[in-house]
């Protein structure tokens, strides 16, 4: 599966080069807009991530939950979900899914609860830096190994992990193939990946290093891959 990712950062959709805030790339004034786009272009998932949330300075929930009445298209919700009304709030307006990252990593009683609460509905983010998870809007890293992680998440109803390699996001230099293989073969459960996809050579590579599916950023918004094209692929 491709699914196309929309960061949104001050209302606007924009991509951020390996997390990095202070030189936001703004590619459209309206998100709810650039999700429509994708819609008719044959998307059936997307992934939104509220980089304000993230960071702990504010919410872009009104443009999120505009997105989430969208025909035709299913969202899943990443950015500061760290707590359980977070998760219930945003899974009741509508989104199918939500991403946990820092709470998954640094909380994880209450990680388990959400999961146990709403099965199949809830996502792990294992954001990788120097082999470690970052946490906090990838402000910071925790000394959990990550087999660590992936082991105590294995036997919980997820939805699946997203694998992304923090050094490869944005920079559309080939995907980390190492790391992503890695964890395939620490767990059953799905994987999505994220971070420097660029050509349809490496859609193929991410699927046969164990991606059950893949999410496209930089790449569709530069015209290195046409979304048309990755959906069939």
């Amino acid at each position: 599966m491709v699914i196309p990712a929309i960061d949104i950062l001050g209302g606007r959709c924009v991509r951020l080069t390996q997390g990095d805030y202070e030189n936001p790339t703004i590619y459209a004034d309206d998100p709810v807009e650039v999700a429509r786009g994708f819609a008719a272009a044959g998307a059936k998932r997307v992934h939104v991530v509220d980089l304000d949330a993230a960071r702990g300075s504010a919410s872009n929930r009104p443009v999120i939950t505009k997105m989430l009445a969208l025909p035709g298209i299913q969202v899943q919700v990443a950015g500061g979900v760290r707590t359980a009304e977070t998760v219930a709030g945003l899974l009741e307006v509508g989104a199918q899914w939500v991403v946990m990252a820092t709470a998954a990593v640094r909380d994880p009683h209450l990680f388990e609860h959400c999961a146990i609460q709403h099965p199949g509905r809830v996502l792990a983010a294992l954001d990788v830096r120097d082999n470690k998870a970052a946490v906090g809007g990838w402000l910071d890293t925790d000394p959990v190994s990550i087999g660590a992680l992936v082991g105590r998440w294995e036997f919980l109803p997820l939805a699946g992990i997203i694998v992304t390699s923090i050094e490869r996001d944005g920079t559309m230099s080939g995907p980390d193939l190492q790391t992503l293989a890695r964890v395939r073969k620490m767990t059953k459960l799905e994987l999505e990946y994220s971070g420097g996809v660029t050509s349809v050579e490496d859609l193929h590579r991410v699927r046969a290093a164990g991606a059950d599916a893949v999410i496209l950023g930089k790449a569709l918004y530069e015209g290195r891959i046409k979304l048309e094209q990755a959906l069939a692929t």
